[in-house]
């Protein structure tokens, strides 16, 4: 089976539908040179090779529709099946794309999309990717790889370059050949270059913009640079005019004629368009001065050889180990010394202290020895100058009002004076 062919703006017979070509494309990108790369899976299960050039915008197509014939069961003729996939994209022997390789895929039910500029330091250099396809519905897996092959271009870089920010448009929605074209064919109008190239493609998201809130149909906007082998038109120059620039800084639309062109379809935001012109680019290469803080340079690092010779470190494990224990031995020494050799003992501390206070403390002590005695033994008898002797009228001996084995503890003191009267009355 015949693999699809690159398809070139430059080309009419690719975009008219005359001979090879299948697409038609709208009479103002006919004849619009690009180089931009649109390859989509064939229907074949060996690896494909494609052959972008490098500093050319290359989008590579994963349509889902080839990957649903991948998975059991298998549809049959005219059956229509619409599970979800996603796409999982990795180099090989590697968990990631390289830097210069973006993909995207909006949803599961939309094909996914290989984007990027090639660099110039992998040309000639195969670059294997590898597609896994996953089916959400049945959890089936298939894995084609995709052999992507760097050719030189011989007009690389172009020397004039223009980056435009366009606010209504997304990435997937950019990358379509027919919205593509239609954004080259509106710069071919107003720049009039010889040769047009889409360079790279990148989403606002990924130079920090915000994600839009969903609402009256926002858009997360999109960088387009294309370059050109003539100088910038007066149109595109008209945003480097003071006016302009003032409009800017205040958050104001800047005045360009021909902004109309892009209207219909693109909404430019021309404050934020970059010119480069890479043939004034000089090089900012400066020799480094030695002087302060600025190391000499001392040649190429010579490791050390094979044949040391091996070093005994067990003197080294000892001296380590043995002075920090001979220091914590000695401190512990005085520290002992300290305090058990050098107390100065009671009869030291009674001989300096004055004898009505050592009397005082031992009548507080006496008195606390009698407490806590008291306290362990509560069943004593009552002492005999708590207890009536006689009878305040009478004069007759009372007798005690308990026995000695009575537990008093228990016994409440307004009972005891109840009884008391009681009995004295009678």
């Amino acid at each position: 089976m015949q693999l699809p062919r690159w398809w070139e703006l430059g080309d009419p017979c690719a975009w008219t539908g005359q001979g090879r070509g299948t697409r038609r494309m709208s009479p103002a990108t006919t004849g619009t040179f690009l180089l931009t790369v649109y390859t989509i899976f064939s229907k074949v299960h060996s690896d494909r090779n494609v052959y972008p050039s490098a500093g050319v915008l290359f989008v590579h197509v994963l349509e889902r529709e080839y990957f649903k014939g991948e998975f059991p069961p298998y549809p049959k003729p005219g059956e229509i099946s619409n599970d979800p996939i996603t796409f999982n994209t990795n180099l090989m022997g590697y968990p990631d794309r390289p830097g210069w390789l973006r993909y995207i895929q909006r949803t599961p039910y939309s094909d996914g999309v290989l984007y990027g500029s090639p660099t110039a330091e992998n040309v000639g250099k195969p670059t294997i990717i590898e597609i896994t396809a996953y089916n959400r519905r049945t959890f089936e897996t298939a894995r084609h790889n995709l052999i992507i092959n760097i050719m030189s271009a011989e007009d690389f870089p172009l020397p004039y370059q223009a980056e435009f920010f366009i606010k209504n448009m997304n990435v997937e929605e950019m990358l379509a050949s027919e919205v593509l074209g239609d954004f080259l064919g509106a710069v071919k109008n107003v720049w009039q270059p010889e040769r047009l190239n889409a360079i790279n493609i990148t989403s606002a998201l990924d130079r920090g913009g915000r994600v839009p809130l969903p609402i009256n149909d926002l858009k997360e906007g999109v960088y387009v640079m294309v370059g050109a082998d003539v100088p910038f038109s007066s149109c595109l120059r008209e945003v480097e005019n003071p006016q302009n620039q003032l409009r800017c800084s205040q958050e104001m639309e800047p005045v360009i004629t021909c902004d109309k062109k892009f209207r219909t379809q693109f909404y430019i935001d021309w404050c934020k368009i970059s010119l480069v012109d890479k043939t004034k680019q000089v090089s900012t290469y400066q020799e480094v001065i030695r002087g302060e803080g600025i190391l000499p340079d001392g040649g190429e690092y010579k490791p050390p050889s094979d044949s040391l010779k091996s070093r005994d470190y067990y003197t080294d494990f000892l001296i380590t180990l043995a002075v920090p224990s001979a220091v914590a031995l000695v401190l512990f020494l005085i520290l002992a010394y300290i305090m058990c050799c050098r107390r100065e003992g009671v009869e030291k501390r009674n001989m300096q202290t004055p004898d009505i206070q050592l009397v005082h403390h031992s009548a507080i002590q006496k008195s606390t020895k009698e407490l806590r005695d008291m306290s362990k033994n509560r069943e004593i008898a009552w002492p005999l100058s708590t207890l009536p002797v006689f009878h305040p009228v009478t004069g007759e001996i009372i007798p005690p009002l308990h026995t000695d084995n009575y537990d008093s503890t228990n016994m409440p003191l307004m009972q005891t004076q109840q009884e008391f009267i009681v009995w004295g009355s009678s």
